[in-house]
């Protein structure tokens, strides 16, 4: 997936993964009980990030982050500082 965000010093973009629509057990989830995720996937990355590249997995910290919508697709744009691991 490409981004048409181009992401500055260092930002890194990202797309959250979906929520999980049943639980193990195999219930489903109404929507308000779903928990935004805090994993993403980078699609793109700024020249000062060192630590991630595009198409890593990340964690990052929930209320740090940027929400855009383009076309349908919601990114994270997040500071590399903010990222907490790789997954």
């Amino acid at each position: 997936m490409s981004s048409p965000i181009k992401p500055l010093a260092d930002r890194v973009v990202a797309v959250r993964e979906k929520a999980q629509e049943k639980t193990a057990s195999g219930l489903f989830l109404p929507d308000s009980s779903k928990e935004k995720p805090v994993v993403a996937e980078v699609v793109a990355v700024g020249p000062d990030a060192k630590a991630v590249k595009k198409g890593d997995k990340i964690v990052y910290k929930e209320y740090s982050t940027t929400e855009l919508k383009i076309n349908d697709v919601e990114y994270l744009i997040v500071k590399e500082e903010d990222i907490l691991a790789t997954v």
